[in-house]
């Protein structure tokens, strides 16, 4: 008996011998393709300036930077888990990055790597707490993300004086490192921010372990059903703090981005944010349950998030509504993808 056949067979489409038409509604990522259509169409009638090519790169820019950490929280949720640390582990990306930069005198690409190991140390650090432990991952990761929030603003305070990082502009290796994670690749006169290409990579990957991979056959099973998964040799603990690295392994790309764009870093950014990537993630068809979902989907619904934040503005609207669009958003995807489910299972 194989780890895939873990999870209930209506559940997971790759196990199943079923006509086109039930396979396309069981899509996860079908109900917020809809979306993302609707979406778009509302929004080319009613803003003048949408369709223009540099306002589909700005929508594409904002999307790029939800996306690159909802694909990693995504494929956490299939693993059923969730990770309320994810908003301020950007910040402590960037910060760890700057302040050794800064404090060590050293190649910024030091800084860079010293960001990456913390990243993943502390995405360690919860899938550890987490599977040693048994306490849900909502206690886990909110002490995470308090003790998170504490540190960045504490040690920013204490190394720097302030409630912000020193400049690193002028440091060897800034330039380069600003081409890797914050340059703009022009194409036909449009100006694309490389955050899209990073986006892009991420979701082709996860897509690829999800549904290519053994790895991705162990998400679902952990997901769907972790002592089941276990009495048929997945290694759960493993899988589990495998994803909660891939959420810092995103939290370093959206890190090292936010500084290099800028180069300063508030230590009080990223609080909040942690919720928007659940709501790309579940907007795109995964279940608040685990064992359900799509990195495609998170990338379409990081798309829904970016072409609403700026077709309100380029609609000339009041942005104070952006929140109740969203939530609404959030609200008729849940209901589409259950409805999408549904019809899923009736058509066996």
């Amino acid at each position: 008996m194989s780890a895939a056949q873990v999870k209930d067979a209506d559940a997971d489409e790759r196990v199943l011998h079923a006509s086109p038409l039930r396979k396309l509604l069981g899509r996860p990522e079908l109900g917020s393709v809809v979306g993302a259509i609707a979406v778009f169409v509302f929004f080319a009638f009613f803003a003048d300036s949408f369709l223009r090519a540099s306002s589909l790169s700005t929508v594409l820019y904002a999307a790029s930077t939800i996306g690159i950490m909802a694909v990693p929280v995504a494929l956490l949720m299939i693993g059923g888990e969730f990770d309320l640390s994810a908003g301020v582990l950007v910040t402590s990306s960037a910060l760890v990055s700057s302040m050794f930069s800064y404090q060590m005198t050293a190649n910024v690409w030091a800084g860079v790597g010293v960001s990456l190991l913390v990243t993943l140390a502390i995405g360690a650090f919860n899938g550890f707490m987490l599977t040693r432990t048994k306490l849900p991952s909502f206690i886990i990761t909110l002490g995470t993300f308090l003790m998170l929030t504490g540190m960045n603003l504490g040690f920013t305070k204490l190394i720097d004086g302030t409630v912000s990082t020193k400049t690193i502009a002028d440091m060897e290796g800034f330039d380069s490192a600003r081409e890797v994670f914050a340059s703009t690749i022009t194409v036909g006169g449009v100006g694309f921010k490389v955050t899209i290409l990073w986006w892009l990579a991420l979701v082709a990957v996860a897509s690829w372990v999800l549904l290519r991979t053994r790895a991705g056959n162990w998400i679902f099973a952990v997901g769907g059903n972790k002592d089941a998964a276990r009495a048929v040799g997945v290694p759960v603990t493993k899988t589990k703090i495998g994803l909660y690295m891939g959420v810092g392994l995103g939290a370093w790309i959206s890190g090292q981005h936010l500084l290099f764009s800028y180069d300063v870093v508030q230590s009080g950014e990223g609080v909040g944010n942690e919720l928007i990537y659940i709501i790309a993630a579940v907007i795109g068809g995964c279940l608040i349950t685990g064992g359900y979902g799509s990195a495609v989907g998170s990338a379409v619904g990081a798309l829904i998030f970016g072409m609403t934040s700026k077709g309100i503005v380029f609609a000339e609207w009041n942005p104070d509504w952006f929140k109740f669009f969203l939530g609404a958003m959030l609200l008729l995807a849940t209901l589409l993808n259950a409805w999408v489910r549904k019809r899923a299972e009736a058509t066996k």
